[in-house]
């Protein structure tokens, strides 16, 4: 889905990443990779294969967009256990055959527990609020003075509801000062987004992206008890375009 964000042009993409056309950048937030070896080596018989399934879509972003580099905007590793030989080996062999790929990561929480990352992945270090071209780009959701905060960790999700049924999608959440990408990760849950009147909500689809129609009768916005928010929005963005 086309969106127009501080007069520059960008992609929501059913990958569940960014893409920043002009810049051939994908901005990607919470891949977690390790977090089900995480769980199982706690002992939780959770299923195998997460690893494969985000590779396989950011391969699917990257070769749909044309993309030249990307940005992880935090949380790339869950944590240690994410350094097990069967991780670091699929993101080796995947790292091997995108070598012309330029990739950079903004820190996260995360990723400071899981410890340093393997220098051959050539993953570039970013700090926090790294500024380009009017955006800064976080892990952590925070106004930065003078940008556009473009960030993750929040996980965002939106409940589209009837009288009858509901179902909880991943999605892009975007304030006048900060937007929240949903997580990229095949095992991450998500968080209701307590959006404010005025937040642009875009909810996701395997196929789509999709825009929501903010008050209509057959979507709920109800956040759970756990939810989460924004600081300080009002409108001032524009989605158009659903392919």
């Amino acid at each position: 889905m086309n969106f127009t964000l501080h007069d520059e042009q960008l992609f929501l993409a059913p990958e569940r990443a960014l893409d920043w056309p002009r810049r051939r950048t994908l901005l990607v937030a919470d891949a977690h990779f390790g977090k089900a070896a995480s769980y199982r080596a706690h002992g939780m018989p959770v299923p195998a294969g997460t690893t494969a399934d985000n590779l396989r879509r950011l391969d699917a972003a990257i070769d749909r967009h044309g993309a030249e580099r990307v940005i992880f905007l935090g949380d790339f590793m869950h944590d240690g256990h994410g350094h097990n030989p069967l991780t670091l080996a699929a993101l080796r062999d995947w790292r091997a055959r995108r070598s012309q790929l330029a990739l950079a990561l903004v820190g996260g929480n995360h990723d400071a527990r899981a410890g340093a990352l393997p220098a051959d992945l050539r993953i570039d270090a970013l700090p926090e609020g790294w500024r380009e071209d009017g955006f800064a780009l976080c892990h952590h959701p925070q106004p930065v003075a003078g940008a556009y905060t473009l960030a993750g960790h929040l996980h965002p999700a939106w409940r589209l509801a009837t009288r009858r049924d509901g179902v909880r999608l991943p999605c892009f959440w975007f304030g006048t000062r900060v937007g929240v990408l949903p997580a990229f990760g095949a095992f991450t849950g998500g968080l209701l987004a307590a959006a404010a009147p005025g937040d642009a909500i875009c909810v996701v689809t395997p196929e789509r992206v999709f825009a929501v129609p903010r008050g209509g009768m057959a979507f709920s916005s109800t956040p759970a008890r756990a939810s989460a928010s924004l600081i300080d929005q009002s409108p001032g963005m524009t989605a158009y375009g659903r392919d």
